[in-house]
């Protein structure tokens, strides 16, 4: 019998409690997974190329106050900026409240929106009927397929935000990868509809001409306004979102919170089976040492099941963790659809699970290997 055959046998004497760790840790593991794709995706991804091209400017004090109309002009004469759009959140109702229900809908310019979303790829002829029509909208290849939409279908959205419903007629499907799950419609629509919408804007959408431009373009502006009445801040696209979702509460220490208690409970869970298991075993041990096992060897005899158990859990949760990533990454669900699994999480995941095999191991195992044969064969346990 070699080495790992022994291990493998020792750590799975006791095939249900085993295997009930192990479905425990691969659990744990999954949970931690996904809120790790979560992080990455909300904090350090960098997003698509084209968006180091764009600048989102809006209310200094909150995203929920309005900038001036007139603002777009002047954005616009600033050196650097090649365009600008006026963009609005509607936050309106589709059919009712459930989660599948819900996708993003902005009133903006479609004369000059697709030359700031220049990653978004539509048929000319779609665009040009949108630009056409007051009432129409485009939307998200992915969204379109999800509702079983099809050009000049009605979609009726009941305002929240404004007090108004919307009847859109789709007009255009355009592709961007990965999709975003969102609706646009024309700004023009809104003004119409809302008295007191005429001539704001939520917050403005720029493209500037190269990188490089954009931290010098995105302080000009804020220098403009800033003695103004309604002062703006301006920030790269990404800092925009992380704006956003701080507006739903404190993400950062959420996502920590769970990630710390899935750790915690992880090694609570192997700690019990491993002392158990090593209680259990204290007469094997002694006998181990009358044939001549050091201590060192016993001890890393205990810890290698230990730390197995724990790794077999982890590769469990890294898998089934890829598969419910893929499942919350799409349209609707609510999550990052670029979320996804890369070899850093897993080996972040991995290495939580050596850890918790080495640290919930070593104290039953360094207590055992540490016994006297003698007081080792009297124990009763």
């Amino acid at each position: 019998m070699t080495l790992s055959t022994f291990i493998a046998k020792s750590a799975f004497r006791n095939k249900r409690r085993s295997l009930l760790t192990v479905a425990s840790i691969a659990f744990s593991l999954l949970l931690l997974c996904v809120m790790l794709c979560v992080w990455r995706s909300f904090y350090i991804d960098k997003g698509a190329p084209d968006s180091a091209l764009r600048i989102m400017t809006r209310h200094k004090v909150s995203l929920a106050n309005f900038l001036p109309i007139y603002y777009r002009d002047k954005i616009r004469a600033i050196p650097g900026v090649a365009h600008v759009v006026p963009m609005t959140w509607f936050g309106g109702t589709y059919i009712n409240d459930k989660p599948e229900n819900y996708f993003a809908q902005f009133a903006t310019d479609p004369d000059e929106y697709f030359d700031v979303a220049a990653d978004k790829n539509m048929p000319p002829d779609q665009l040009a009927d949108w630009k056409r029509d007051r009432g129409g909208c485009v939307v998200d290849a992915e969204l379109a397929k999800k509702h079983h939409w099809k050009i000049g279908d009605h979609i009726h959205l009941q305002g929240t935000i404004f007090a108004v419903n919307l009847d859109l007629t789709l007009r255009g499907i355009y592709t961007i990868d990965p999709p975003n799950s969102a609706l646009y419609f024309h700004t023009k629509y809104l003004e119409e509809s809302v008295d007191w919408f005429k001539d704001t804007a939520g917050f403005y959408f720029i493209r500037v001409d190269t990188p490089e431009h954009m931290p010098q373009v995105a302080h000009a502006i804020d220098a403009m306004f800033r003695g103004s009445p309604v002062p703006t801040k301006s920030e790269s696209e990404q800092a925009f979102k992380l704006d956003f979702i701080a507006t739903l509460g404190n993400v950062k220490a959420f996502i920590l919170s769970i990630c710390g208690a899935v750790v915690f409970t992880t090694l609570l869970v192997c700690a019990n089976t491993m002392a158990m298991s090593i209680r259990e075993r204290t007469r094997e041990v002694a006998v181990l040492r009358t044939l001549g096992f050091t201590q060192g060897s016993i001890l890393q005899l205990l810890l290698s099941e230990s730390i197995a158990i724990s790794l077999i859990g982890g590769l469990i949760g890294i898998v089934l963790g890829s598969g419910a990533i893929l499942f919350l990454a799409r349209p609707g669900i609510g999550l990052p659809v670029s979320m996804h699994m890369t070899a850093a999480t897993a080996a972040v995941a991995l290495a939580v699970a050596f850890f918790v095999g080495l640290a919930s191991g070593v104290i039953p195992s360094y207590r055992a290997s540490n016994l006297g044969i003698v007081d080792a064969l009297r124990h009763i346990g």
